[in-house]
């Protein structure tokens, strides 16, 4: 793969980075249902060999397994030692019930917990994983922590997710944010009008997330299968997964598997190179589960799509508009 700095940072990432959202398994808010701790490792191992580079993950992924697998991978790896990203400012209750909190305190204490469960002595990229309320200075207090612990050397580089550009130009008053993470994909394209040229005008790196909706994409996702997932799964009470949206959902799986054909790939690479096709962006993060999963994605990134192929697609909303 090729490489592409990420903002302001010396970090040279690769189109695609590895997701740890799903491997952090059951027991949560927001879990994927439960996982086998050996096929997400054989994940991340294949990821790897494969030429990707970086892993994103969080705290609050499986209450705090991901960055224990994370690291368990990491350790087992004989290769170039990839770059970790982590996140903060979401903390858990006993029934795993999420929020946000984003004092200074909470954060020393969770970068802490962070580098214990990687194993490491400084995570690469910090980030700020939801912002407060809008008007709570706790964004001011929440940023300026992770500028302190830049300084202190805990951790490379800081950057934030799902910030507005508003949330962004606060942030950056106090100190120079690296990168974003919003959610990108083809049915979740709300960063386009201004997030992403902004994030372009400004020199932020973009690393988006949910470039398949959250498996939508993958080709693998049918209404039978939808109607199986595990009750623990989140996304089977979200709309994307039922109607009326599933059906024009999954009639543009049917057009990116068209596309796929031509290739010799799947309709999980398109979805994935669609997004990285906007100059704004700089990186994909890619889950995978297993290592077949992870052959199956984590070379979208050599994937380029037609001027017609992107038309293709522009047109398919256009006629299935609502």
């Amino acid at each position: 793969m090729n490489i592409r700095t990420l903002g302001n940072s010396d970090l040279q990432i690769t189109p695609v980075g590895y997701g740890a959202w799903a491997i952090g398994g059951s027991g949560w808010q927001f879990a994927w249902g439960s996982q086998d701790d050996r096929d997400s490792i054989e994940a991340i191992h294949r990821a790897l060999e494969m030429g990707v580079n970086w892993i994103d993950t969080a705290a609050v992924y499986g209450l705090g397994h991901s960055e224990e697998v994370v690291a368990r991978a990491v350790k087992s790896w004989s290769g170039p030692k990839p770059y970790i990203f982590t996140k903060c400012g979401l903390r858990w209750d006993r029934r795993g019930q999420v929020q946000k909190v984003l004092s200074g305190t909470s954060i020393r204490g969770e970068v802490e917990d962070s580098l214990h469960r990687l194993r490491i002595d400084v995570i690469d990229l910090y980030q700020i994983h939801w912002p407060p309320d809008p008007d709570s200075p706790l964004l001011e207090e929440g940023w300026s922590t992770l500028a302190d612990l830049k300084r202190e050397g805990k951790v490379r580089w800081i950057g934030v997710s799902n910030f507005s550009v508003e949330q962004l130009r606060r942030a950056q008053q106090i100190a120079p944010v690296t990168s974003l993470q919003p959610r990108y994909s083809l049915i979740h394209r709300e960063v386009e009008a201004e997030i992403l040229p902004y994030c372009q005008g400004e020199g932020i790196g973009v690393i988006v997330y949910s470039p398949m909706a959250s498996g939508l994409l993958t080709g693998a996702m049918t209404q039978d299968r939808i109607a199986q997932l595990p009750k623990d799964d989140w996304r089977k009470a979200h709309a994307d997964f039922n109607e009326p949206n599933l059906w024009r959902n999954l009639a543009l799986v049917d057009r990116l598997q068209d596309i796929a054909r031509s290739h010799g790939r799947t309709a999980g690479e398109v979805a994935i190179a669609w997004t990285l096709h906007n100059p704004a962006v700089t990186g994909a993060i890619v889950g995978a589960r297993n290592a077949k999963q992870a052959e199956g994605v984590m070379q979208a990134a050599d994937l380029r799509l037609s001027g017609e192929e992107v038309l293709d697609i522009a047109e398919f909303f256009a006629a299935t508009a609502v």
